[in-house]
């Protein structure tokens, strides 16, 4: 008699949680009787591609019978020439997230040790557990800021990889400059730092910290993450890269699956690189609608989490997180719990179009 096939599945994967698939909003918005649900629930750029984007989308579409280019070469080619780097050190994936999964595969031994700040990206944790590596969860900071200090304390002879994501998600806050630099320089030379700058683009630039210009280039060894899914709009396309060390990147492309970042990702993140004005336009409509999206929850009652400088913020909702989004789901809009991230009694709100915003407080204001 054959089995269920349980048999063959790695015993440690039941430590992580499961994953089912879910259905679009569009598909919710049908089962529920709404005519559609506000996208808040994701950090997605609101105002989708850029035009540059779109023109390249419809002009490769007739050649969608061939396979993307391998590795993602003329993106890379782009990136590098942007950044000041090698080609070799620019690895292109289907979103910064797979590049995590990359480096751990790349690092991590089972037994290894990741340390990250917690609550932060989930993926730091899950993708070192399936190496059956060991995630050190360090207890963020008053403020919701990464407490770099203790983070460091952390490091063992066992740690390989230490992430630090800043913006951080779900907070939203950027950890200092200065305080992230020296930081890295303090690390071991056995320790990989992997800054996470998911949400670079909205930062200030006369201010922020630029994984690959101030650690990058000064010498140390880190892996730096970028993505087109947040400002530049392509989420839905999914392609993110990450910029390291030669010996690092030549390690990922090992494990990386190939064609895995599609024509139509490939062309849209090429085009939109040079549309540097657009950047420009949507980082500052962004500082606006998370101004607006806090105005709008003081309005109710509810104080966000200080110092968010990403498109989103975190709020302390005083009741079951899962609860309170699945209610506002119901009415048409969608925001993250805060349960994933360790975080049960919060809601991370994206700060979305003014239509957008609008069905938030409609929502809110239904709530008994």
């Amino acid at each position: 008699m054959s089995g269920d096939g349980a048999e063959v599945v790695r015993p440690s994967l039941a430590r992580l949680p499961e994953s089912r698939p879910s259905p679009t909003l569009d598909t919710l918005a049908r089962a529920l009787g709404l005519e559609q649900i506000a996208p808040l629930g994701l950090n997605e750029g609101p105002h989708g591609p850029f035009p540059a984007a779109l023109e390249a989308i419809a002009a490769a579409l007739p050649y969608l019978n061939r396979y993307p280019g391998r590795g993602s070469y003329e993106l890379s080619e782009a990136l590098a020439a942007r950044h000041g780097v090698r080609r070799e050190q620019v690895l292109v994936a289907a979103g910064a997230d797979a590049v995590i999964g990359y480096v751990c595969q790349a690092a991590l031994d089972p037994g290894d040790e990741a340390v990250t700040g917690w609550p932060s990206f989930p993926s730091f944790v899950r993708d070192t557990q399936k190496r059956d590596a060991v995630p050190v969860t360090v207890p963020l900071a008053a403020g919701g800021l990464l407490d770099l200090d203790a983070m460091l304390d952390a490091v063992t002879a066992r740690t390989r990889l230490v992430f630090v994501a800043t913006p951080n998600n779900p907070t939203g806050t950027a950890s200092p400059r200065d305080d992230v630099l020296a930081f890295v320089r303090a690390l071991p030379s056995h320790v990989l730092p992997v800054i996470d700058e998911a949400y670079f683009d909205y930062l200030d630039p006369a201010s922020r910290l630029d994984g690959i210009a101030d650690v990058l280039a000064a010498g140390r060894a880190a892996l730096v993450l970028r993505t087109f899914s947040k400002l530049y709009g392509l989420a839905g396309l999914r392609v993110g890269y990450g910029v390291g060390p030669v010996a690092v990147v030549d390690a990922m492309r090992k494990v990386q699956r190939g064609y895995d970042v599609g024509t139509l990702a490939q062309v849209a993140a090429l085009a939109s690189l040079a549309d540097e004005a657009e950047v420009v336009r949507r980082r500052e409509a962004n500082r606006e609608a998370v101004a607006a999206l806090t105005e709008l929850l003081r309005a109710r009652g509810l104080e966000p989490l200080a110092g968010s400088v990403a498109n989103f913020v975190l709020v302390d909702v005083g009741c079951d997180a899962d609860e309170a989004a699945a209610a506002l789901l119901r009415r048409g809009v969608s925001v993250q719990s805060g349960s994933p991230f360790g975080a049960p009694t919060c809601l991370r709100v994206a700060a979305g179009t003014a239509e957008q915003l609008s069905a938030l407080a409609a929502a809110l204001d239904s709530l008994d």
